[in-house]
Formats: C-alpha cells, sequence, structure tokens
C-alpha cells in the first residue's frame, strides 16, 4: 500500500501517540523542504508527516517551498495527502471551531509562488476542473462526522497570499463571490499534488470569521490560535479515523494525472530535465 501524507498546519506540528520509525532529511532538485518528513505508523499503515510551517512556525505562506514538500511527499511514497489548515469562514453557518472539507480553490496570491514542476524544458497541461480528490475528500467528511464534530462539504476555499489578513473591502468582496474559506497554502499544495499524481484533501478548522462579521472587526493572531490550539485535539482524532478508513488501493484518476499531460515530446527533453523530474513524471519521460 502506497504511504498516506499528512501536513500538518497552524497548530499542528505533531502527531501524538504514534509509533515514530524515522526522522528523514531530504534534498530535493527543488531546494528544501519545510521541515524533517516524520515516518510514522497508524494502524498498521505507513504515514508521513510534515509541519508546513516548520515544528516552530518559522516560515511565512509565501516562503514555503511547496514544490520541495510535494516532491518528497512523491519520493516517499506518498499516494494521498491530508492537508491540515487553519481558515477563515466568510459563511455565517461556518461557525469558529467547525471543519470544512474544500472541493474548489480560487487563487488570489500575487507574488508568483512556484506552482509547477514543469517549469523549464518540459511543458505539462493537466485538467484541474476538480482539484482535490472526490474519493478522499468524501472518506475526510465521513472521518469528521464519525467523530461528531460539525463538518460542512463542499466550500470553494480563496487562497490569499499574507502573511496579513484580508481588508474588510477583501473580505466582503469575496463573501460576494459566493467564497465559502480564506486561507493562505492550500491552493499551491493542491495543484503540485495534482503534478505529482497524488489524491489531495483539505481538512480545515474553522479559527474565526475573517473581518466581515460583526462580532470579528478585529482579527487577531491571538484569538486565531485560542480557536486553533481548541480544534488540534479533535484534528488528530479525525486524522486517525481517516487513516482508519482509507482502502489499500486508489481508483480515482489522480494516480494517472499526468496521462496525455505533457505535451514536449519527450525526445527533446533534456538529459538534465528528465534527472529532475524523474520522481514525478519518469514512467512518461523514459
Amino acid at each position: 500500500m502506497e504511504r498516506i501524507g499528512v501536513i500538518g498546519g497552524s497548530g499542528l506540528y505533531k502527531l501524538e501517540n504514534v509509533t515514530v520509525k524515522k526522522e528523514i532529511s531530504l534534498s530535493t532538485p527543488f531546494g528544501k523542504p519545510s521541515s524533517k518528513f516524520i515516518l510514522t505508523e497508524i494502524f498498521d499503515k505507513e504515514v508521513v508527516f510534515l509541519p508546513r510551517h516548520d515544528k516552530h512556525h518559522s516560515i511565512n505562506p509565501t516562503e514555503v517551498n511547496y514544490r520541495a514538500n510535494i516532491y518528497g511527499m512523491k519520493k516517499l511514497g506518498v499516494g494521498r495527502i491530508i492537508s491540515v489548515t487553519a481558515c477563515g469562514s466568510l459563511k455565517e453557518e461556518y461557525k469558529p471551531l467547525d471543519f470544512v472539507i474544500p472541493t474548489q480553490f480560487v487563487d488570489r496570491t500575487n507574488q508568483g509562488r512556484k506552482q509547477t514542476f514543469f517549469d523549464k524544458g518540459a511543458v505539462a497541461h493537466l485538467a484541474f476542473a476538480h482539484p482535490v480528490c472526490e474519493d478522499l475528500a468524501k472518506i475526510v467528511e465521513a472521518s469528521a462526522k464519525n467523530k461528531g464534530v460539525n463538518v460542512h462539504y463542499g466550500a470553494t476555499y480563496v487562497n490569499i497570499e499574507g502573511p496579513q489578513f484580508s481588508t474588510l473591502a477583501e473580505s466582503n468582496l469575496y463573501r460576494a463571490l459566493g467564497f465559502g474559506i480564506i486561507g493562505m497554502t492550500n491552493m499551491t499544495e493542491a495543484r503540485l499534488a495534482r503534478e505529482a499524481e497524488i489524491c489531495y484533501s483539505t481538512l480545515a478548522a474553522v479559527t474565526d470569521y475573517d473581518c466581515w462579521h460583526e462580532t470579528e472587526e478585529t482579527v487577531s493572531v491571538d484569538m486565531i490560535i485560542a480557536n486553533l490550539c481548541k480544534n488540534v485535539d479533535n484534528s488528530k482524532e479525525i486524522i486517525r479515523e481517516i487513516i482508519k478508513q482509507i482502502p489499500e488501493e486508489r481508483t480515482c484518476g489522480c494516480k494517472d494525472a499526468l496521462n496525455y499531460a505533457i505535451v514536449t515530446d519527450k525526445k527533446f527533453v533534456p538529459k538534465a530535465i528528465k534527472t529532475k523530474l524523474k520522481v514525478i513524471a519518469g514512467r512518461y519521460l523514459e
């Protein structure tokens, strides 16, 4: 069975009560990952954990090396990634301390994050209409329900640059556009996971109502961290349930996402680029 990946967001820097098999430092052609990868075992399944912002939360959303993180997951044999993340709510019904499983993303970053492995010497155009794996997302939803938390399925996650929170005008604009939750990281991860043929789903913990709500005129880090800490234990329990429910085989299209996506004739892809992309797309470039 392929390994299962868990990316921990703000507040989730380690998995507790697990068997840690080893800590793995990886170098990648795309630079240094956020931290060491922690190989654990849960319900007799191998799980690779990575804290997105480092275990000391020293990396801001713009500076996260998303390519190195996803590349590392792929190199370690991960077939599915559960991304745990904090988010703000843009809808009254998504209350602080609820969980949301988004199925769509909108990118509002503006600093040119590296969002593809195919940046030089090879071009790939992937279908991305449905940016999360529905099979995995449904397991995440069912697992959250099994743990008795309030969970909402099917929101649109708007990915802003950060590290600042939204202005009131931006928050109201995003609400008017029908977006459900707001965060700073998951869109780039979803893009790269699809290129790496890894199933991807988000478990988003609502920490606040952004700044649009009459009770949230000022979104503070203290408020967000306080609410996040309340949900960390729930997040860990949900993760364990997800891992328990994940079947051995993948039957979705994520595992073959690069089929027909690489438009550059492999005869013209430089050897150095083939080497660089071997972990991600080796079977398509041989």
